[in-house]
């Protein structure tokens, strides 16, 4: 009996050592690895390019229209794009907040934001070509980089695929308010898009990215496309009616067509469908008289 127990006290002795170091290993490698990140996005571009990015399931706070891909119908609210709660933000301890461009609301965020050394950033593309950018930023970012490049690839495969209209340049109009009648202005990521389809924006110089403007200037510009957002049939039927009494003649020859809303208005990787789209009317509208 005093045999055998000291051969297992002897086979343990020898087996401690290792099992020291396991646990040691163990304890490194727990200490070493990060924390998943918890966003909060304040506008639907901006939780769109997480989902791009790879890391969707991180975001643990968005803002009301933040409605794709479906999955982001189903986290938390913290604002409606303008206004947020800076509270409710701060209980779901983020460690960064993405937002579109800066605004008040989001200048006090970040105010509060710094003392705890969580970043606000802002995901503003000015061209197609930053979107892509902006997805692989992010990847690194959010330690999502293998995904975040496939997802960025892929964008670059398709921006570069576009296919304008033959030349020359097209004037197209985009009304994306019907009463009062609003167009988009000095928009670059919009007239980046709208180039790369060979169209051009007549209100592109604008002093403002979405002005108001008149029925009688829209007539006198004479647009050879009108692009109507947001869509739906009943409202391009009925545009292209009301357009076609008020004498366009883009509206006569069937030179008007209608895009998804959210595809065109949000910055972030649904604006390449919309680059696609776009550029199919315009190959379309050059082929109608």
């Amino acid at each position: 009996m005093r045999q055998r127990t000291a051969v297992v006290l002897s086979a343990w002795r020898q087996r401690l050592p290792r099992l020291a170091a396991a646990v040691c290993l163990g304890l490194v490698g727990a200490a070493w690895a990060a924390p998943p990140p918890r966003i909060v996005t304040l506008a639907p571009n901006a939780t769109e390019l997480v989902y791009a990015a790879g890391a969707g399931a991180d975001i643990v706070g968005t803002v009301l229209r933040s409605d794709y891909p479906p999955e982001a119908r189903d986290i938390p609210r913290v604002g409606d794009g303008i206004q947020f709660s800076e509270e409710l933000i701060l209980t779901l301890r983020p460690t960064l907040v993405i937002g579109w461009q800066p605004s008040d609301g989001s200048r006090s965020l970040a105010q509060r934001l710094a003392p705890l050394g969580v970043p606000l950033i802002y995901t503003d593309p000015k061209s197609l070509d930053d979107i892509p950018s902006l997805i692989r930023d992010l990847g690194a970012r959010l330690g999502t980089q293998r995904a975040a490049e496939d997802t960025a690839r892929g964008l670059e495969r398709r921006i570069r695929a576009l296919r304008p209209a033959p030349p020359p340049p097209q004037t197209v109009f985009i009304e994306i308010s019907a009463d009062p009648l609003y167009t988009l202005g000095r928009d670059p990521l919009t007239n980046d898009l709208l180039a790369r389809c060979g169209g051009v924006n007549p209100y592109a110089d604008s002093a403002i990215p979405a002005p108001q403007v008149s029925v009688e200037s829209v007539l006198s510009l004479n647009p050879q496309v009108l692009i109507l957002s947001p869509y739906g049939r009943d409202t391009l039927a009925a545009r292209q009616a009301w357009w076609a009494q008020h004498g366009l003649a883009a509206a006569h020859a069937d030179r008007i067509y209608a895009i998804d809303a959210d595809q065109l208005h949000r910055p972030g990787p649904r604006l390449v469908d919309a680059a696609e789209a776009i550029c199919a009317d315009l190959r379309d509208s050059r082929a109608r008289p």
